[in-house]
């Protein structure tokens, strides 16, 4: 019963300082909360508490306000800049692998900067902010070294070029067309609409076809005809097929070659230039007519 009388005498003691000018401190202000005093006293000496602290409160308050309104403003300054930054690049016709990568650093480099000015208007410094970031990115990139890996990959790849968004490619065990270069992964879509993510490590410690790098392309296709077929009347028919496509690039050479003998078949060759974007179309035209020649001959 004594000590909590003096609990409450301190308390008083402490609301006189209070109303006297003097701020409470937070010692005081846990002994009281933590005392056998009534709800009714703790409320009032907490209410005493912050009328002590109003001037803190206040300016912490007024910082406050300011910080979410340049948060507000940055945001949209940060949607501006990375406009500007995209037209910009678009108006310098840059490839669009390109402009998505550096979107995405972008984004990431303006958001840091905002949070940069914000945390210097809050109060917390600079240089406390960077040695956090510099902590944080070495832990990041110990424990993320492939993703790194793949970063650094990512940047091989769009300053050597070895393909483009669009390109039709082969590597890593799988081909189709890019469809984006992102900072991490590069994502291939095959011919039957599958769509391939592939990390940029991969790919850059990996060979790569690019087989529409050029505008033309050759066809080389493949069959056999038995050993006892006309082969000046087989190569003839073929070359009709060919002569009679009109995507076939006439100008360029085109020939029907006996490519290899066995004890079975002959195997030969058909071979002619095309569009690199007619490839496929061609090729399969091709075969389904060079199949249909050779079932004659068979019969």
């Amino acid at each position: 019963m004594l000590y909590t009388r003096g609990l409450l005498s301190s308390a008083a003691g402490v609301v006189e300082q209070s109303a006297s000018g003097k701020a409470i401190g937070v010692d005081e202000l846990q002994k009281v909360m933590n005392s056998s005093a009534s709800d009714e006293q703790k409320t009032s000496f907490f209410i005493q508490y912050l009328l002590s602290q109003r001037e803190w409160l206040l300016d912490f308050a007024k910082t406050l306000l300011i910080a979410v309104i340049v948060f507000v403003i940055g945001r949209k300054l940060v949607k501006l800049a990375l406009k500007v930054t995209k037209k910009t690049m678009e108006r310098k016709a840059v490839e669009i692998s390109v402009q998505k990568f550096v979107m995405s650093l972008a984004t990431f480099a303006y958001n840091i900067l905002l949070l940069m000015v914000i945390a210097g208007i809050i109060g917390i410094g600079t240089s406390s902010i960077v040695a956090v970031l510099g902590s944080a990115g070495l832990a990041v990139g110990l424990a993320l070294q492939g993703s790194l890996s793949n970063l650094a990959g990512g940047v091989l790849i769009l300053l050597l070029k070895p393909f483009r968004v669009g390109d039709y490619i082969i590597t890593a065990g799988a081909e189709g067309t890019v469809m984006s270069i992102d900072i991490f992964y590069t994502r291939i879509a095959t011919t039957d609409n599958k769509v391939v993510v592939i990390p940029n490590g991969t790919i850059s410690n990996s060979n790569v076809t690019n087989t529409t790098k050029q505008d033309e392309r050759m066809l080389v296709l493949e069959f056999t005809v038995s050993l006892d077929a006309n082969i000046e009347e087989v190569k003839t028919e073929i070359m009709k097929l060919i002569e009679g496509n009109e995507r076939i690039l006439h100008e360029m050479n085109r020939c029907v070659v006996v490519d290899k003998l066995t004890p079975v078949n002959i195997k030969m060759q058909a071979k002619a230039w095309t569009k690199s974007e007619d490839y496929w179309d061609v090729k399969y035209l091709l075969l389904e007519q060079i199949s249909i020649v050779l079932q004659g001959f068979r019969g």
